[in-house]
């Protein structure tokens, strides 16, 4: 993308994430990767009365070419971590999820917003006051369930009792002390009790499993009791190399944990396409995340929501077609909301 163009992009995101004069913001990068990032970023702080600085840390030892859950490479670096919480605001061009840090920095009330997709994705959804307005609805109705049941044509039938994790939401920007948010994103998600998630939940082709950034393209049945996923396996007995895949991913972190089940929630963003994986190699998968009207659910880690769960073993996995009831109250219908506040103006 032209870097003009993107140094524009990146003006307006920071002017929805209410940089003013007299902040001061960081970009934080690592080794040689998303340079033209900090420079946009740096440049658009400066055109809004921002101090700047560019905090770029070493490569990653190992070259897995993947992502580290939790690993911000800021581990031990006592100096750039308060260096960080010291700011207003830090642009993370790294992925500093569900680390120590991240919790660490937003915990100083530094908000915090990341940027790692590609350049054109970012450009095309770029966040909106509309959207978050439809996102913190979404939110509200989440915060005040009990219980949380989503359904399927495929055989989920699966049942998460609520009330013990907050509610998060994501709607691409940051405007407010201490928040985390990721840039592109729309949706809105919260955690089952620990002890608190039953039922089945059956995978069906077109479905996304995250970070593998593949479509499910042979039906997985996953059977969950007491908040972990007890077996997984093809439906009704079929080979299935998705449920050998995910299966064998999982059990290489000897780890039980990898088998929690982590947050719970459904996307609201009408511009993002349940094809992008198909585009840029689908990026860390932020579109898939945040396509209208999918039900998303998570394996791993629930520290993020404060939970115990600090796994390094994470999946998210969209679904598309599900239905979802917040205390039996129908909020996703097979893909659509059915709130219509929830819903984009020409859905209305």
């Amino acid at each position: 993308m032209d870097q003009n163009l993107f140094n524009d992009i990146c003006l307006r995101q920071l002017t929805l994430s209410a940089v003013h004069e007299g902040e001061t913001v960081a970009v934080l990068t690592r080794g040689a990767e998303r340079g033209e990032y900090a420079d946009a970023f740096l440049w658009a702080a400066q055109q809004l009365g921002a101090r700047t600085f560019h905090l770029r840390l070493p490569s990653p030892a190992s070259a897995s070419g993947g992502w580290a859950v939790g690993d911000s490479g800021l581990a031990g670096n006592r100096h750039a971590v308060e260096a960080l919480k010291s700011v207003d605001m830090v642009v993370d061009c790294t992925f500093l999820l569900f680390s120590a840090e991240q919790f660490e920095i937003q915990a100083a009330g530094t908000r915090i917003l990341t940027a790692v997709e590609p350049a054109p994705l970012l450009a095309r959804l770029l966040p909106t006051t509309e959207l978050r307005e439809r996102v913190t609805i979404g939110a509200e109705l989440l915060a005040k369930a009990g219980t949380m049941r989503i359904t399927s044509p495929h055989g989920t039938d699966v049942t998460y009792r609520l009330g013990v994790y907050p509610t998060l939401s994501e709607y691409g920007y940051t405007d407010t002390p201490g928040r985390w948010d990721h840039w592109p994103a729309a949706f809105v998600f919260t955690g089952g009790a620990d002890d608190g998630v039953d039922g089945r939940i059956v995978l069906a082709p077109g479905d996304v499993l995250l970070p593998f950034n593949t479509y499910v393209t042979t039906p997985v049945e996953l059977t969950v009791e007491a908040g972990f996923i007890r077996d997984i396996r093809g439906l009704d007995g079929q080979p299935s190399l998705d449920a050998d895949l995910l299966s064998s991913y999982i059990r290489s972190f000897d780890d039980p944990r990898g088998y929690g089940m982590s947050h719970v929630g459904w996307g609201l963003d009408e511009r993002a396409h349940w094809h992008g994986l198909t585009q840029f190699g689908g990026g860390m998968g932020m579109e898939l995340r945040s396509f209208y009207g999918n039900v998303m659910f998570s394996i791993g880690p629930n520290n993020e929501l404060g939970g115990p769960n600090d796994t390094a073993c994470h999946f998210d996995i969209p679904m598309r077609g599900n239905s979802l009831y917040l205390d039996d109250e129908l909020i996703v219908d097979a893909g659509e909301l059915t709130v219509p506040e929830m819903r984009p103006a020409a859905r209305r």
